[in-house]
């Protein structure tokens, strides 16, 4: 027997196995019908006080717990670099103060384009001391990006007074193509030619302003603390607006939901990146709030990364883990083969978090697997709903009800609006954890929100039981990504590719649908070079036209798009024609982001050759047709 098929006997068991006890708040809501068909969820519980800033917590545990380890990276030795909570905010006050004397403002933010790193940190948690905004943009901007396209309009937008990086050397071009002579350049090391570049060390050692208490006391709710950058469906960056009050707001409204924080400070092993408000506000904000310790890890879940998130398993229990659907995937054949592992990951986890994508069953079940055969119980998986614009926390699944595509109910503070909308429900959010706009960008601000003041997410949602609004809601794909065929029947894409991936596992990582006033669908395929290395070991490691034009490849996906078809109910699911796309999607146009989402709306603008291979009469040998 294979060893998925190992897996798969023993989740099939899994499940009569009790989940681990967490101390969990429960979002019960009252519900509000209107004639018009909108729904209003409230939550009964009322959001508890929540600081007016985020460094009022930093203080906190630097006197309660000042020799805890706030945040630990690789060093050079292969040991760890450790910064602890009385050091935090020594070094923070020294950089703020450095931060004031320079004049910066949200008009003149900083600009930090490096990764994740206890330097990227510190100036982060200077600038909020500080109270000036700054704004954390994807590395990919500047070293993945051919023309800098994306790193230039957000420059253009923010107009920076400083831009930081860790290694000068390596962002050197991206800085000397888009930063200008008026803009100071500082990094952790490294040279830009032509330019001075100041020293993060230099930064640390500025004595403290006299201004400094002051100008810290003086941050209110309404303070933005920084800029997050989301493309939505145009492919330009949008600058979120942070404020104080959206993050101090909803790191409440994640300890009173997640309350088994408050039973341990966390321990978390992360890599998400913080440029997205998973891993910056949500993960990194957790830590500090409830006075936890997280160790920056340098993995990504792919061949040649997700070695090194093992790496830094084998060393640190978790009691929280986070990640994505792909990160949990990379991870099973290491927790199911490595006994040492298994153990390290499952001795103090409370509960698992995934978001990006639905967490297909197959390891949802190996996981439940996985911890039963450890620790004799399934150890809590949780999702739930956010957007940059909320902070991210809006809505969540309690331990008792989550499963694939389920997102739960809104938590305190929040009330959520359900609007009908070409047959679904669109989901509407209001609280203190949303964002009041975008910056310097009014127009896109006034469409966000609708006549109520409810930010519009473009989600969709159904319940999970119509006839119990308690028992949550299930996600039904983004409103701008359904359209109708040519006899006017409406496609819902979200769950349609939900189910395309799910049945076409492993090879498939995500599809894009076409079909918009077509006669029939069709399916652009982006293929999981890692499932297909499942069907040929031979193929190379990232060989993306290798894998797409692969005879044993084409065949494992013949095979699975006929089960596709044959489940079909209708036109508006039925597909019979696909594509393997064999070339990557683009950042710079705007198909995918850093972190792997893909934009429906901007691949099926960009590709239309490819669209029209496969709707030509006689298509191409590309084109797979099962008709």
């Amino acid at each position: 027997m294979s060893a998925k098929a190992d897996i798969s006997a023993s989740a099939s068991i899994a499940g009569a196995h009790p989940l681990r006890p967490i101390s969990f708040g429960n979002p019960d809501v009252t519900v509000e019908r209107r004639d018009d068909g909108t729904i209003y969820l409230r939550p009964k519980l009322n959001l508890a006080d929540y600081p007016v800033r985020l460094t009022d917590r930093l203080h906190h545990w630097a006197n309660a717990e000042p020799n805890r380890v706030f945040m630990a990276e690789r060093a050079a030795g292969g040991g760890w670099r450790q910064i602890t909570y009385a050091q935090l905010l020594v070094t923070t006050r020294r950089i703020a103060s450095a931060l004031i004397a320079r004049g910066l403002s949200a008009e003149r933010p900083i600009v930090i384009l490096s990764g994740n790193s206890i330097d990227h940190a510190l100036i982060a948690l200077g600038a909020l001391y500080a109270g000036i905004p700054f704004c954390p943009v994807s590395p990919a901007y500047s070293l993945v990006s051919r023309d800098y396209g994306k790193l230039g309009f957000v420059i253009k937008l923010l107009t920076p007074g400083l831009v930081f990086v860790d290694d000068a050397d390596k962002f050197a071009d991206a800085l000397r193509a888009n930063v200008g002579p008026g803009v100071e350049i500082a990094a952790s090391g490294g040279t830009v030619p032509g330019r001075e570049v100041t020293r993060l060390a230099d930064l640390m050692a500025t004595p403290e302003d006299p201004r400094l208490d002051a100008t810290h006391a003086g941050i209110g709710p309404d303070t933005i603390a920084k800029f997050l950058l989301t493309s939505g469906s145009t492919g330009n960056p949008k600058a979120v607006i942070n404020t104080q009050r959206m993050i101090c707001a909803n790191q409440v409204m994640l300890r009173e939901t997640l309350a088994f924080l408050k039973d341990e400070p966390p321990v978390i092993v992360d890599w998400l990146p913080w440029n997205h408000t998973f891993g910056g506000n949500h993960n990194v904000g957790l830590t500090l709030f409830n006075g936890g310790s997280m160790y920056l890890d340098e993995g990504k879940p792919m061949p040649g990364g997700i070695e090194e998130t093992v790496r830094n398993l084998r060393e640190i229990s978790p009691t929280v883990y986070f990640n994505v659907p792909k990160g949990y995937e990379s991870l099973l054949p290491y927790l199911r083969d490595d006994a040492g592992l298994r153990a390290k990951f499952f001795e103090r986890l409370h509960a698992m978090f995934f978001s990006g994508a639905a967490l297909s069953p197959f390891i949802w079940n190996s996981l439940d697997a996985l911890a039963v055969q450890e620790k004799g119980y399934r150890v809590p998986v949780l999702t739930g709903l956010g957007a940059t614009e909320t902070s991210p926390f809006f809505m969540s699944v309690r331990p008792d009800t989550s499963r694939s595509g389920h997102v739960g109910l809104p938590v305190s503070g929040n009330d959520a609006k359900l609007v009908p909308n070409n047959g679904k429900l669109e989901v509407r959010a209001k609280g203190p954890n949303v964002t009041p706009g975008y910056w310097r960008q009014p127009e896109l601000t006034a469409k966000a929100f609708d006549e109520e003041g409810f930010y519009k997410f473009g989600d969709a949602l159904k319940p999970a039981n119509a006839g119990d609004l308690d028992a949550g809601f299930d996600f039904d794909g983004r409103i701008a990504e359904d359209f109708k065929l040519a006899s006017g029947t409406w496609v819902s894409v979200g769950p349609l590719r939900a189910r395309f991936v799910g049945t076409c596992a492993p090879l498939v990582r995500d599809v894009v649908i076409a079909g918009l006033n077509r006669d029939e669908l069709a399916a652009i395929v982006i293929l999981d070079l890692d499932g297909c290395r499942l069907i040929n070991p031979a193929l190379a490691a990232g060989d993306i036209a290798a894998a797409a034009s692969d005879p044993l490849v084409r065949a494992a996906f013949r095979e699975r798009l006929a089960r596709v078809l044959a489940s079909a109910t209708g036109s508006s699911n039925r597909i019979a024609r696909a594509i393997l796309l064999d070339t990557p999607l683009s950042i710079d146009r705007g198909e995918v982001t850093d972190k792997g989402s893909i934009n429906q709306r901007a691949v099926l603008e960009h590709r239309t050759d490819i669209i029209e291979a496969l709707y030509a009469p006689v298509p191409p040998a590309s084109v797979i047709t099962l008709v």
